[in-house]
């Protein structure tokens, strides 16, 4: 079968539920490129671990820092190319970490127990409790009946989702367990069913969301724990600022990204056809329409289902008010789904991807390494010094930071790494420059949540990775557009509202 195969709907109904496990591994068809690095892939992948970690020599690097480099570079390129799977190549960097010496084994390997991969397992256990039950079906067809009368409304509808959701719930995973199953609906609906097949609606769909689980929470400014580190920094440096002022810097740039981004993806990244914006289920609405009649009334396990999930939602929600540990909270919930007194799932029907989960523990390893050598700290502090920002026009620094930053995201796979290695280098930056800490400071926290190119950039890109609806290569480039597209809408809010709501000097 191939990626963009649709296939028999005489036998293969594209609304089950079960027919969409993510613990499988589909079968690709290799493109030519795909064979070559098969072939070859691993040798190449060794030669630019011994080229860059030991043959050239970077003098702004200690030899720890250099094998560190040589590790990254290497897991990079096998992450890219896939040359081999995504999760043999997390379990050959575990190796290659202990075997240098940057980390002991037992750090390196601790990272499979990591709170984020239970919160992960935790996530998909509920999520299996909402497909088991027909929750997830039930919810997807009323929204599509409801609001998706052509696929443009779908994508607005979700959009939509994802800024309410950012209001309440600042786990960005959550977000996306939450919506992952709705994607696979109606990917389906629109001729993607299961894990096997894809098309560009599938991979405009699952993108699209994506970006907006994350870029979403820059609306708000609880909308990540980096957000509020950032503030806090800036708290530090004198510089208060109040939730209602990030709110109004972020709205309007978070919602015209949200829109173009969609119009741009749907028309140039991966174009849509006429065909392809049509519902390919037979009898189109009308069957639809039918298929959620079908469902009943509502089910007592659907009603159990809904409640435990979304009385996790409210605890995640209001985590500032109790202090509630987010990944116990979901713990909490998947055992009680699990529980047998409850008769709502058995642990024969979890769906987890724990080829995911390694590939997840993989990235942390990596994360852990660099921060153990501090390699991403010296190789930012020269970057930052070959720019030769102590001469730059206000312009210039606006522009040049926030690029830095947006730019980093495709290196670093924690928000928080970023915020406490840069935010303090712009506050100094601007200080010494004698620019207003808030008309840099502010600018650059706003592209704190833009990590959505890769999908150990952050949690839920490993997540939506799993459903198989597009391509390692296929995301970065996605997502390499959308972030030079953030880029410029930033730029453009800088010279305009920002100057309004007395952020920026404004550039001329």
């Amino acid at each position: 079968m191939t990626a963009n195969n649709q296939v028999d709907r005489g036998t293969y109904d594209p609304l089950d539920m079960n027919s969409y496990s993510l613990n499988r591994i589909p079968k690709r068809p290799l493109s030519p490129a795909g064979r070559f690095f098969r072939l070859w892939g691993l040798p190449i992948a060794a030669l630019i671990f011994v080229v860059s970690a030991y043959l050239v020599q970077f003098p702004i690097l200690d030899q720890r820092q250099q094998i560190m480099f040589g590790l990254f570079a290497t897991a990079l390129f096998l992450w890219i190319s896939e040359a081999v799977p995504n999760y043999l190549t997390s379990m050959l960097l575990i190796c290659g970490l202990v075997l240098t010496g940057i980390l002991k084994a037992k750090p390196a390997m601790a990272t499979l127990g990591d709170p984020v991969i239970w919160l992960n397992v935790s996530a998909f256990i509920m999520a299996s409790a909402m497909v088991k039950t027909d929750l997830v079906k039930r919810v997807a067809l009323w929204l599509i009946i409801r609001f998706g009368r052509n696929a443009g409304m779908i994508f607005m509808t979700f959009l939509a989702i994802n800024l309410i959701l950012a209001a309440f719930i600042n786990a960005t995973a959550a977000k996306a367990a939450l919506m992952m199953p709705l994607f696979m609906v109606v990917s389906a609906i629109y001729g993607a069913p299961g894990t096997d097949t894809t098309n560009n609606f599938a991979r405009n769909l699952v993108l699209h969301n994506l970006l907006m689980i994350n870029a979403s929470c820059n609306m708000y400014m609880t909308g990540s724990g980096a957000n509020l580190m950032a503030v806090a920094l800036l708290a530090g440096a004198g510089t208060t600022i109040y939730y209602f002022d990030w709110f109004a810097a972020g709205v309007p740039l978070v919602l015209a990204f949200g829109i173009i981004s969609y119009m741009i993806g749907v028309r140039f990244v991966f174009p849509l056809t006429k065909e392809d914006r049509e519902p390919k289920l037979q009898g189109g609405r009308e069957a639809l329409i039918k298929a959620y009649q079908a469902l009943g009334s509502l089910k007592v396990s659907e009603v159990k289902a809904a409640a435990i999930f979304l009385l996790v939602l409210i605890v995640w929600a209001t985590d500032k008010l109790h202090g509630l540990n987010s990944t116990i909270v979901a713990m909490l919930g998947a055992v009680i789904m699990l529980a047998p007194q409850l008769k709502l799932i058995s642990w024969n029907d979890v769906d987890i991807p724990w080829h995911l989960m390694i590939f997840s523990a993989g990235a942390y390893s990596l994360g852990a390494g660099l921060t153990n050598t501090k390699l991403m700290e010296v190789l930012t502090k020269h970057l930052m010094d070959a720019f030769g920002m102590n001469s730059m026009s206000y312009f210039e620094l606006y522009a040049v930071l926030t690029a830095i930053f947006i730019a980093s995201h495709f290196i670093f796979q924690s928000k928080n790494m970023r915020t406490i290695i840069f935010i303090p280098i712009v506050i100094g930056i601007a200080q010494a420059m004698n620019i207003s800490v808030l008309a840099l400071g502010l600018p650059v926290a706003l592209c704190i949540n833009v990590c959505w190119s890769l999908p150990f950039n952050a949690k839920p890109n490993a997540m939506l990775y799993g459903t198989n609806k597009y391509t390692m290569s296929e995301s970065f480039w996605y997502g390499f557009v959308m972030s030079v597209l953030y880029w410029l809408l930033l730029l453009a809010a800088g010279g305009t509202y920002f100057i309004w709501l007395g952020i920026s000097p404004g550039f001329f």
